[in-house]
């Protein structure tokens, strides 16, 4: 129970991050941290005390395995986060290239 509260910990850790720093490059670290967090609660959730994989072979009967589920989840979250994260990371850099700073207060002249 205390590794589930341990998570919400962290995710709160990326969410301060987001919410609290004016630079960009933190924030993009703050939303890395929560995703790592969900990643984290994804595969506590399908974890099983002394549970196998579930690969079955004709010879072998597994009767404690693992939830595949939220381990496949986990894996496509990892994929779709890191780029996600490459394209944060673009936009960065174009904004430095464009005003010189990294500070989100210094930015006011963002037109949408």
């Amino acid at each position: 129970m205390i590794t589930y509260f341990l998570c919400l910990v962290l995710f709160a850790i990326g969410l301060f991050c987001v919410v609290r720093k004016r630079n960009i490059i933190k924030i993009i670290i703050g939303i890395g941290i929560m995703e790592y967090a969900i990643n984290l609660f994804f595969v506590l959730v399908g974890y099983r005390t002394h549970g196998r994989s579930p690969i079955f072979a004709r010879d072998q009967m597994v009767t404690n395995m693992v939830d595949p589920l939220p381990q496949s989840v986990a894996l496509t979250a990892i994929v779709i986060s890191l780029s996600v994260t490459l394209m944060l990371v673009a936009v960065a850099i174009r904004i430095y290239e464009r005003y010189g700073t990294f500070d989100i207060t210094k930015i006011n002249r963002l037109k949408g």
